[in-house]
């Protein structure tokens, strides 16, 4: 475990183990939310001690989503563990790597302006990472803004076309945000042309099969929930 991993030397401010496990059921309750998501970088969070389990299918338990934090709660606990890395930060206020995983941690707390900010900060010196420009498009996305995250995928694809994540999270967009069937079968069609080995090959035959049903939709038109 890295320095960055480790509470900081305030007692009000320790990230005990509590707060570890509680931040974990945060991310996977974030996952459930975010439906088919797949984050930019497989290597998200790891810095931050934060599981990047990629593709997490729909449909939580009752259970879970009563313990589920408040928004002050997760924003608390955000605070809390991006506070070593800031203070990080004072010294190198340009890292792109350290930037990107401050905005991973307010990212899985569901902070997503203050997660845009952050990984803009790091695409400033970065520009050319797919991987945190997909997850900072995903925010995008997760803040209300479909255009908006449309514009930084395809950012992201000039700079590395055949990105398996970013071709992903562009084809749900497409499809549950501006019911561009064509487009987002377009864009999956690509990944499974492009990365012949991807994993996740049968999720993503499956979206197209399940987008191609939808044809008859006009944008803007709420898609039917995904099987499971």
């Amino acid at each position: 475990m890295t320095d960055t991993n480790r509470a900081t030397s305030s007692s009000n401010e320790q990230w005990t183990s509590v707060q570890a496990y509680t931040l974990a059921v945060i991310c996977l309750l974030v996952g459930i939310a975010g439906g088919w998501f797949i984050r930019g970088s497989q290597a998200r969070g790891s810095e931050a001690g934060v599981s990047s389990t990629a593709v997490t299918a729909p449909g939580a338990g009752s259970s879970a989503a009563q313990a589920q934090p408040t928004a002050d709660q997760m924003k608390k606990m955000a605070d809390t563990q991006a506070a070593p890395l800031l203070e990080k930060l004072k010294a190198d206020p340009n890292n792109p790597e350290l930037l990107a995983n401050i905005g991973n941690i307010y990212y899985d707390t569901q902070q997503y302006p203050t997660a845009i900010d952050f990984y803009r900060r790091s695409l400033k010196a970065q520009p050319s990472n797919a991987g945190v420009r997909t997850d900072m498009a995903t925010a995008y996305w997760f803040s209300g803004d479909a255009d908006g995250a449309i514009a930084e995928f395809n950012k992201a694809l000039t700079y590395q076309p055949n990105n398996a994540n970013t071709l992903f999270n562009l084809g749900i967009v497409k499809w549950q945000g501006k019911m561009d069937v064509e487009g987002a079968v377009a864009a999956w069609q690509k990944l499974l042309d492009t990365n012949p080995t991807y994993e996740g090959k049968e999720k993503v035959q499956q979206l197209i099969a399940q987008a191609k049903r939808h044809t008859d939709l006009k944008p803007g038109t709420p898609a039917k929930p995904l099987a499971e």
